[in-house]
Order: C-alpha cells, then sequence, then structure tokens
C-alpha cells in the first residue's frame, strides 16, 4: 500500500469537523481533523471490521 495524502469524507464538506483518513507503510491512519496531532493507526482488516460492525448496528446500544 504506498503512502497517501490525508483524505476527509465528501458528506463533511467545507468544515474541518470530519475524520481524515491515509495510508501508510501497510497501515491505516486516522484523526479528527481538528486535532491533527492525534493519530489512531490500525490495520486495514481491523478498520474493515470496524467498520462493518458500525453498519450492522453493533455500538448503537453506545449512542
Amino acid at each position: 500500500m504506498p503512502e497517501s495524502h490525508w483524505q476527509k469524507s465528501s458528506y463533511s464538506g467545507a468544515t474541518n469537523e470530519c475524520v481524515e483518513v491515509r495510508t501508510v507503510s501497510g497501515a491505516v491512519e486516522l484523526r479528527e481533523s481538528d486535532e491533527g496531532h492525534l493519530t489512531l493507526r490500525t490495520t486495514p482488516i481491523a478498520l474493515a471490521s470496524l467498520l462493518h460492525g458500525i453498519k450492522a448496528g453493533e455500538f448503537d446500544h453506545h449512542a
């Protein structure tokens, strides 16, 4: 996986209040755009599992 630049969701529009993502050395990094100094690094498989769980409603009871 080649290193990429930070990308934000098209749903965030022109605001800086969004989650950004990029790939670095085979890992996936996530950050909140207004807290750019804090970065979460994970594997593509772990991120895919998290997104699948979110879409399936596994975390709805935390809302």
